[in-house]
C-alpha cells in the first residue's frame, strides 16, 4: 500500500510500467532493456527534467532546435534521469556509481554558471521563488497579490523552472495563486505536464471540485490528457471515495482508449473495497486483467480480500495460487483472510494447509489468523492443538487481544479447566482487555457448565455494573444461570426481557419450562406453553419433548394428540423416533402419516422415551387398555423393562405411589417383574409414609424368589426401622445374615440405631425429657421395655466377628447405641477398635466420645478427646465445645467451662442457644446467679431468642442463691416474651420456696400463676403437699388434697401424704378410707412421712 501511495505522489513522473504482452508503444526501441522498470520516487525533490543524465542531448524530433520537445520526449528524458538518480541513491558505498563528466555546449556551460547551482539541483533563484510562493501560505487570502510578489521573478524564469516551482508547492491556494500568475507569463505555454502538477495538488488536499475545473480548462486549452493526467484524477476520485465520479471519469478514460497504470488500478481497487463495493472490485479486477495491466502484490491482497468477503471460495484460492505462480509472496492477511473463510464454509482441511504453508514460509501470524485457527481448532475439537497454537504465539511473542483470551476461556471450558478459565478471565482483566461482552459470556457459560450459578450470575453482574450492553444471548445465558439457581421470579423478569428483543428462541423456553415441571409448578407450565404455541414459538425436538412431558404429567390428552399432529405436518416425523412412536401410540389409523418402506424398518426401532411418556399421560387418566397395549410394546422393545422399572422409580421419587404402584401390578400381571431397585424404592416410599401394611405387600410379593437382591431387603429393614418395628427390622436382619446376604454398613447401622431407641422416638415427651436430664444431669435410666439393646449388641458384634469393613459412620451410629445402652465399657473398645483399623474418625466420633468419658465421670479422658479431635485438624463445631462445656459444668468446674465458652467465641463460632442454655445452667449450678443474668443479657444483644430451657436455667440459677422474687418475675416475664411457662418452671420455684419453708409464699405463687391460666402437673402437687407436710401445716395440706383429689390420678406420695393429714387431725375415717383406695390399687403405703419434721429440726 505505501508503495503504490509514494508512487502516486510522482504520478506526473512515473510512467506505465512495459508490459510483457503489451509494450508500451512510445518507448523508442534502442532503449536499453536492461534498465530497471517502475522505479518509485521517495522524496519531493526530483532531478532537472530537461538534462540528460547521460550527458548526450537527445535527437530531437524536428532538426530546428528553436522547436520545444513533444511531452512524450520531456517525460522520456525526466524517466531516464530518475532512474539514474535512483541507481545511484542504491548503490553508495565501495562500488558507488559517480556520474560521467557531462559535455555542454558552451551556450549551456554560460547558463549553468549563471545559474549558480553549484552542483545543486535547482538555481537559486528557482529555490527562491519557491521559498517565496511557500512563505505566502502565512498570510490569509486575499491578502497579497500573486504579481506583485512575483513582481521580480518576471522573464527569469523558465516554463520549465515555473513547473519545478509549481511541483514544490505545498498549499493548494499558492498552487493555484501561482499558476494564474505562471499562465501571464511569457515562457509559459499549455501542456499536459503542469496541469498534471495542479491535479496532483488539488487531488492531495481533496480540492475535487478544482481537480475538475483544471481538467476542464486543460481541455479547453488543446492539451489531450495522457495516462498520468488521467491516473492523477482517478487517484483523487479514489482517495477521497468518490467511487461514483471515479468510475464515470474511468469509463470516460476507457472510451478516450488510456489504460491506467498498475498503481492508479490498485487505488481504485483499494477505495472500492473500502465502501464495501466488493462486486466492482471484481468487476474491475477482471477488466484490468483483460487489457493486461500486470498485477502486483498490492493489486492480488486487495482483490483476494474482496473475493473473500464476498464468500467466493474457489474464485478466491484461484486468485491466490495464481498470485503464488507469478512468484508473489502472499501478505499474512492474505493468508489470515482465506483461513476464516475456509474454516466458516467447513473446510477445514484446506485451512490448516494454509496455516502449514504460512509456518513454511516464516510469515508470523497476526491475532486475527491466530484466533481464526483457535476458532477452527475449537469447532473440531481439538483442544491440544489449540493450546499448542497458544503456546506458539507466546513464543514468537505474539500479543493475545481479548477475542483469543474468549477463546482460551471456551476451551479450558470444554476440557474442564475450570480454574485455568478462571485465570484466563482475570489477566484480560488485569490487561485492561476485558471490554467485549462475548468474553464475559464465555466465562459466564464455564461456571455454568461447572454447576457454579453464583459465580456465572457475578460475572453477569459485573457486566451490568460495568455499563456493558446486554445482548439478546447475554439474556439467553442470564435465563440459564437462574433457572440453575431455581430462581423462579428473576428468571421470569430475564424471560420477559429476552421476549423484548424479537421472538424467544426454543432452547429458553425448553429452560424455563423445566425450570417449571422441577418447581411442579404445572399450572404455570400449561399457561406457558399456551403462550408460546400462541406466539409461534419455533419448537424443536427438545421443547416438543420437554411440552410433551407437560401434557402427559397433568393428562391433558387432548392437547398432547394435538401438538404430534401439528409436528407430524411440520416434517419432524421423518426424522424423529420419538414422534413416529407417539404417532403411532396415539393417533388413530386414519390419522396417521403413510409411512413408507425406510419408515416402517425405522419404527422397529421404537423410541422407548416416548413409550415411557405416554404410560405416564395413560396412567394420569386411567385408561388401562392403552396402559397394557404400551407396556406389552415397552417390553418387547430393548431394554423396555428397565424403562419400566425406572419409571416406577420416577413415580417413587415425586411421591406418586399409586401410579408407581399400578404400573407394578401391571408388570407382575404380564407376568414380568421390575428391578429391584424400583422395588426398593417402592418399599422405601411405603416406609417413609408409616404405610407398612402395602410395603410388606409388595416386599411379599418378591420375597421367595431367588433373584430377590439385597436391595429389596435392606429397603425393608428400613421401612420397619423407620415404621418403629426394630423386632422385625432385627428377624429381618437375622434372616438375611443366616441367607449369607451381606446388606452392607449404612443398613447395619439402621438396624442397630433402631434397636438402640426401640419406643424411645414414639413421643415427644421423651425427646424433651431426654434433653432435660442432659441440660440438669439428672440420671437418665432406660426401662427394660424400651430399647433393644442386647440386640444392638449383638449385631454390632456380628459385624465384628464377619470382618465386615465399616465406616466411619457406621462406627459413630454403634459408639452412640452403646452410649444410650449405658455400655460405657464397649463403646470404649468399638472407639479403639476403630482407631485401632485406621477408620478416620470425624467431629461426630469426638463428640460421642466426649459424651461416653463426660457420663462415665471420666473427665479427664473427655478433654483428652477434646484436645485430640482440636490437633486433628477436624474442624471443631459448637457442638463439640457446648459437650465439654456441660461436663466442666456438671463436675463443678464453673472456671474452666467459662474459659472454653469464651475461646469457642474467639474461634469465630457463634453459640446457638443449647451453647447459652448449657453454660447459664453452669452458673447456675454454680451458684453465680449474676454471671447466668449477665450472660443471658448478652443473648438476647446478640439476637438470640431464649426459649423455655433457657429461663429455666435462669430460675433455677435465681432460686440456688434464694433470689425468689427476681425467679417469680423471670416467670412473670416469660409470657411477655411468647414463651409460655410450662409447670417445670412453676415446680422449680415452688420446690425452692418449700425448702427455705417459705410455704406462703409458694402457696401465693401457685395461686397467683392457676389464676393466670397455668395448669398444674403432679408434680407441682406432690411439692406444694410436701411444704405443707414437712412443716406441719395439717390444715392447709387437708385443704389443698380435698381442692385437687377429684382431678388426681392415683399417687402414692400425695395419697400417702393425706394419710398423714388426716391421721395428725384425728380423722381417722378419712385416713382408713384412703388406705383401703391404695391397697385396692395394689399402691404401697409410705411409712416414713411424718408431719412436722422440718419443724422439729428447727
Amino acid at each position: 500500500m505505501a508503495l503504490a501511495i509514494d508512487s502516486l505522489k510522482t504520478s506526473f513522473i512515473s510512467p506505465t510500467p512495459p508490459l510483457p504482452l503489451k509494450p508500451y508503444k512510445n518507448l523508442r526501441s534502442s532503449q536499453n532493456p536492461e534498465k530497471p522498470r517502475n522505479l518509485i520516487i521517495h522524496c519531493s525533490i526530483h532531478p532537472d527534467p530537461w538534462s540528460l543524465s547521460t550527458g548526450n542531448r537527445p535527437k530531437p524530433i524536428s532538426k530546428n532546435p528553436k522547436n520545444p520537445l513533444s511531452d512524450d520526449n520531456a517525460r522520456r528524458i525526466i524517466n531516464a534521469k530518475a532512474r539514474y538518480l535512483s541507481v545511484l541513491r542504491r548503490n553508495q558505498g565501495p562500488q558507488a556509481q559517480t556520474p560521467k563528466w557531462i559535455r555542454r555546449t558552451p551556450e549551456q556551460m554560460v547558463q549553468y554558471l549563471q545559474d549558480d547551482r553549484n552542483g545543486h539541483l535547482y538555481g537559486k533563484h528557482v529555490v527562491a521563488a519557491i521559498r517565496l510562493v511557500r512563505s505566502l501560505s502565512a498570510r490569509p487570502e486575499g491578502s497579497y497579490n500573486m504579481r506583485e510578489v512575483m513582481g521580480s521573478f518576471v522573464a527569469k524564469l523558465s516554463f520549465r523552472e515555473m513547473c519545478v516551482v509549481l511541483k514544490e508547492q505545498r498549499g493548494w491556494r499558492q498552487a493555484r495563486d501561482f499558476f494564474e500568475w505562471m499562465k501571464l507569463q511569457l515562457s509559459y505555454q499549455p501542456s499536459v505536464i503542469v496541469y498534471t502538477i495542479l491535479l496532483r495538488v488539488y487531488g492531495q488536499v481533496g480540492k475535487i471540485k478544482l481537480a475538475e475545473q483544471a481538467f476542464l480548462e486543460m481541455l479547453e486549452a488543446g492539451c489531450e490528457p495522457d495516462e498520468v493526467a488521467c491516473g492523477t484524477m482517478l487517484c483523487a476520485y479514489a482517495r477521497w471515495g468518490r467511487y461514483k465520479a471515479m468510475l464515470s471519469f474511468y469509463s470516460a478514460v476507457q472510451e478516450r482508449g488510456i489504460t491506467p497504470s498498475i498503481a492508479v488500478f490498485n487505488f481504485m481497487l483499494s477505495s472500492l473495497q473500502k465502501k464495501s463495493l466488493h462486486v466492482k472490485v471484481k468487476d474491475l479486477w477482471r477488466e484490468m486483467v483483460d487489457k493486461g495491466v500486470v498485477p502486483n502484490n498490492f493489486t492480488y491482497t486487495v482483490v483476494i480480500s474482496s473475493l473473500v468477503k464476498e464468500g467466493l471460495l474457489e474464485e478466491s484460492f484461484k486468485t491466490f495460487n495464481e498470485m503464488k505462480n507469478l512468484g508473489f509472496v502472499p501478505e499474512e492477511v492474505t493468508y489470515s483472510l482465506l483461513i476464516s473463510l475456509s474454516s466458516k464454509t467447513g473446510n477445514q482441511d484446506e485451512a490448516i494447509k494454509l496455516y502449514e504453508d504460512m509456518k513454511s514460509r516464516g510469515i508470523v501470524l497476526s491475532n486475527y489468523t491466530c484466533a481464526s485457527l483457535l476458532t477452527l481448532y475449537y469447532k473440531l475439537g481439538d483442544y491440544s492443538k489449540a493450546l499448542s497454537l497458544f503456546s506458539e504465539m507466546e513464543k514468537n511473542k505474539i500479543v493475545a487481544d481479548e477475542v483469543i483470551y474468549g477463546l482460551l476461556i471456551r476451551i479450558y471450558g470444554k476440557l474442564g479447566l475450570y480454574e485455568d478459565a478462571e485465570k484466563t478471565f482475570e489477566e484480560t482483566e488485569h490487561l485492561g482487555l476485558l471490554t467485549d461482552e462475548k468474553t464475559y459470556i464465555a466465562m459466564a457459560q464455564v461456571h455454568l457448565k461447572s454447576r457454579n450459578y453464583k459465580k456465572a450470575l457475578t460475572i453477569m453482574e459485573l457486566m451490568r455494573s460495568r455499563n456493558i450492553w446486554f445482548s439478546r444471548f447475554s439474556y439467553i445465558v442470564l435465563l440459564q444461570c437462574y433457572v440453575m439457581k431455581e430462581d423462579l421470579a428473576s428468571a421470569e423478569t430475564t424471560f420477559q426481557a429476552l421476549s423484548k428483543t424479537g421472538l424467544p428462541d426454543a432452547g429458553s423456553c425448553d429452560d424455563i419450562l423445566n425450570l417449571y415441571i422441577k418447581l411442579d409448578l404445572l399450572e404455570k407450565a400449561e399457561d406457558f406453553i399456551f403462550q408460546i404455541r400462541k406466539d409461534q414459538v419455533k419448537f424443536d425436538m427438545e421443547l416438543c419433548k420437554t411440552v410433551m412431558k407437560v401434557y402427559c404429567k397433568k393428562g391433558m390428552l387432548r392437547e398432547a394428540k394435538q401438538l404430534i399432529q401439528e409436528m407430524v405436518v411440520n416434517g419432524l416425523i421423518k426424522d424423529s423416533e420419538f414422534v413416529q412412536t407417539l404417532s403411532m401410540v396415539m393417533l388413530e389409523e386414519s390419522g396417521r402419516p403413510d409411512y413408507g418402506d425406510d419408515t416402517v424398518v425405522a419404527l422397529n426401532q421404537i423410541d422407548t422415551m416416548a413409550l415411557e411418556l405416554m404410560l405416564r399421560l395413560y396412567l394420569t387418566v386411567g385408561n388401562a387398555f392403552k396402559i397394557e397395549e404400551i407396556l406389552k410394546m415397552l417390553l418387547k422393545a430393548a431394554g423396555g423393562l428397565q424403562v419400566a422399572s425406572q419409571l416406577i422409580s420416577k413415580f417413587n421419587r415425586e411421591g406418586d405411589m399409586s401410579k408407581a404402584q399400578s404400573l407394578n401390578d401391571q408388570l407382575v400381571k404380564l407376568g414380568c417383574r421390575a428391578e429391584d431397585a424400583s422395588i426398593a424404592s417402592l418399599i422405601s416410599l411405603y416406609g417413609k409414609q408409616l404405610k407398612l401394611k402395602k410395603a410388606i405387600e409388595v416386599f411379599s410379593a418378591v420375597e421367595g424368589s431367588p433373584t430377590t437382591g439385597k436391595l429389596i431387603y435392606i429397603s425393608m429393614i428400613d421401612a420397619y426401622a423407620k415404621c418403629g418395628k426394630a423386632e422385625e427390622a432385627y428377624r429381618l436382619y437375622e434372616e438375611v445374615n443366616d441367607k449369607g446376604i451381606e446388606i452392607g454398613v449404612v443398613a447395619l447401622s439402621k438396624v442397630v440405631h433402631a434397636l438402640a431407641n426401640c419406643g424411645n422416638e414414639s413421643t415427644k415427651l421423651h425427646v424433651l425429657w431426654k434433653m432435660i436430664c442432659s441440660l440438669f444431669d439428672i440420671s437418665m435410666r432406660v426401662d427394660g421395655g424400651r430399647g433393644k439393646h442386647q440386640e444392638a449388641e449383638n449385631v454390632i458384634r456380628t459385624s465384628f466377628q464377619n470382618g465386615l469393613e465399616l465406616d466411619t459412620v457406621a462406627y459413630n451410629t454403634f459408639i452412640n447405641a452403646t452410649l444410650e445402652a449405658g455400655r460405657l465399657h464397649f463403646a470404649d473398645s468399638i472407639y479403639e477398635r476403630m482407631v485401632s483399623l485406621r477408620v478416620a474418625p470425624s467431629i461426630q466420633t469426638y463428640n460421642i466420645m466426649i459424651s461416653v468419658y463426660g457420663r462415665g465421670r471420666k473427665l479427664d479422658k473427655a478433654v483428652e478427646m477434646f484436645n485430640k479431635a482440636r490437633s486433628s485438624g477436624v474442624s471443631l463445631d459448637e457442638k463439640t465445645y457446648t459437650n465439654l462445656i456441660g461436663y466442666y459444668g456438671k463436675a463443678g468446674k464453673s472456671h474452666e467451662a467459662s474459659l472454653l465458652f469464651r475461646e469457642m467465641q474467639e474461634e469465630g463460632i457463634k453459640p446457638g442457644k443449647v451453647s447459652y442454655n448449657i453454660m447459664i445452667n453452669v452458673y447456675a449450678t454454680a451458684g453465680l446467679y449474676h454471671k447466668a443474668q449477665q450472660l443471658f443479657q448478652a443473648m438476647l444483644k446478640n439476637g438470640c431468642s431464649p426459649d423455655s430451657l433457657t429461663y429455666l436455667a435462669l430460675i433455677r440459677a435465681y432460686t440456688g442463691s434464694s433470689k425468689f422474687s427476681e425467679a417469680e418475675e423471670t416467670i412473670m416475664s416469660m409470657q411477655n416474651e411468647g414463651v409460655p411457662p410450662s409447670c417445670v418452671h412453676l415446680n422449680q420455684l415452688l420446690s425452692a420456696l418449700t425448702k427455705a419453708g417459705f410455704t406462703e409464699e409458694a402457696e401465693r405463687v401457685y395461686y397467683k400463676l392457676l389464676s393466670a391460666g397455668l395448669s398444674p402437673d403432679v408434680a407441682c402437687y406432690r411439692t406444694m403437699l410436701r411444704g405443707y407436710l414437712e412443716y406441719g401445716h395439717v390444715e392447709k395440706g387437708i385443704s389443698f388434697f380435698e381442692q385437687i383429689r377429684e382431678s388426681l390420678e392415683p399417687d402414692q406420695f400425695i395419697m400417702s401424704s393425706a394419710v398423714k393429714f388426716y391421721k395428725s387431725a384425728s380423722k381417722e375415717r378419712e385416713s382408713e378410707a384412703i388406705l383401703d383406695s391404695m391397697k385396692s390399687l395394689g399402691i404401697p403405703f409410705l411409712k416414713n412421712l411424718e408431719a412436722g419434721s422440718k419443724t422439729k429440726t428447727l
